[in-house]
């Protein structure tokens, strides 16, 4: 028998802020978090001077030094959003969270970069291992955030490393999902996070895949435009406090919504290029794990990622399946593309829109590319009362996932 799945705790800090009321402030009033970097113009060959970082963001004052001395700014966001999101679900400082029944499904495209950067040039460039200390290897380690959130609220439970690209957010809750609803642990911490960094965006500008009209940031990136030009890379962390039904009533929690659906499934095909088929396979399997129909799901939140292939196979392939019906939009036009916390932050995003009655419209979408998928396109903030959403990632490596949330009552 499986077991009910709901979230008690959601919180993210991205490009528009560091609290969800700052960040559906910017939402609802269509402000970009997209800026210019022009310390990047030093490096030679790089295209883009676009990037979006979290503004001002800085260790907590309570956070002691011990704390947080394995810590890259990436496991350093990731336990402030996480700190935020066990106070929002009553369970900071509770001994359930080192009970063995709290674990941490957690991911990010790598470890901290200026850590890779500094084994890189200390023994790649300097052949010496001076000035490199025990905690830098903890910094740039794969699993650096699953671990360190595991580290600093001494949770003793499964940890799950989640380092799938785009979708490592997204897997994230969706395994955190599967841990719950089959018995294995009674509340997770999940999500992904990701460091803005030069090396990020670096890797989609040799692909020709970023924005370079770098003298207007607040219109970039332009997700399923015709006009669209490449995405932009960003920065920050989202987390879910996942939890059994039954548990969380039992303690008296607040539950925000429902966990009701996952997939996650591989092209197979290509590392780079999305296969339609594969994405809507996906989306169908998360629809099956839900016992819903298409008809059932009032809005999707979209990957978008403002690149030419990508929003053409993914509106194509959502079109395919689910027609006109559902409302369709990504904020990745307001905060560019988080990379490892996008789908962490899309999630937390959507279970606040079911929660709070309202949806978050496409911006920079003034022309859609008439290569991309009829479907209906929302571009402006506005009510919501549907019951269901679905929350749709996609991967370098062909990773795909699909979450379902649903109101809880």
């Amino acid at each position: 028998m499986t077991r009910r799945v709901v979230i008690t705790g959601a919180a993210g800090l991205c490009p528009l802020g560091q609290s969800w009321p700052e960040i559906r402030d910017a939402l609802q009033n269509r402000r970009s978090g997209v800026t210019q970097a022009e310390e990047w113009a030093e490096v030679k060959g790089l295209r883009t001077r676009l990037a979006a970082g979290v503004p001002n963001f800085r260790r907590p004052k309570h956070y002691a030094r011990k704390q947080v001395r394995g810590m890259g700014r990436v496991s350093l966001m990731s336990v402030c959003a996480a700190e935020q999101a066990l106070t929002q679900a009553g369970l900071l400082n509770d001994p359930l969270l080192q009970s063995g029944r709290c674990g941490v499904s957690f991911g990010s495209t790598s470890g901290s970069p200026p850590a890779i950067e500094t084994y890189a040039e200390k023994i790649a460039v300097s052949q010496s291992l001076e000035g490199i200390t025990s905690s830098e290897y903890l910094r740039l380690m794969s699993h650096t955030t699953a671990a360190n959130l595991a580290y600093f609220f001494a949770v003793r439970g499964r940890v799950i490393p989640t380092n799938s690209a785009c979708t490592s957010g997204s897997q994230g809750i969706g395994f955190a999902y599967d841990a719950v609803r089959h018995g294995l642990q009674d509340i997770m911490i999940a999500g992904g996070a990701e460091e803005l960094h030069v090396i990020c965006t670096a890797v989609f500008d040799i692909l020709y895949a970023t924005s370079t009209r770098n003298d207007a940031p607040h219109e970039q990136p332009r997700p399923f435009d015709r006009a669209r030009d490449g995405l932009v890379v960003g920065e920050g962390a989202g987390v879910l406090i996942l939890e059994s039904l039954e548990h969380a009533q039992q303690r008296g929690a607040t539950i925000l919504a429902e966990l009701v659906g996952f997939a996650t499934n591989c092209d197979g095909r290509h590392v780079v290029n999305p296969n339609p088929d594969t994405m809507q396979a996906v989306m169908q399997q998360a629809l099956d794990d839900a016992g819903l129909q298409p008809d059932q799901i009032d809005y999707v939140s979209a990957h978008g990622t403002a690149t030419e292939v990508g929003d053409i196979a993914e509106s194509n392939a959502t079109a395919a399946l689910f027609g006109t019906h559902p409302m369709f939009s990504t904020i990745k036009g307001y905060m560019g593309h988080t990379l490892g916390a996008c789908g962490a932050l899309e999630a937390m995003t959507a279970i606040y829109n079911l929660s709070e009655n309202w949806l978050p419209g496409n911006l920079n979408l003034d022309e859609i590319d008439p290569r991309c998928g009829a479907l209906n396109y929302l571009n402006e903030t506005r009510d919501f009362h549907g019951q269901t959403v679905m929350s749709n990632n996609f991967a370098f490596g062909g990773v795909n996932t699909s979450l379902i949330f649903s109101r809880y009552g």
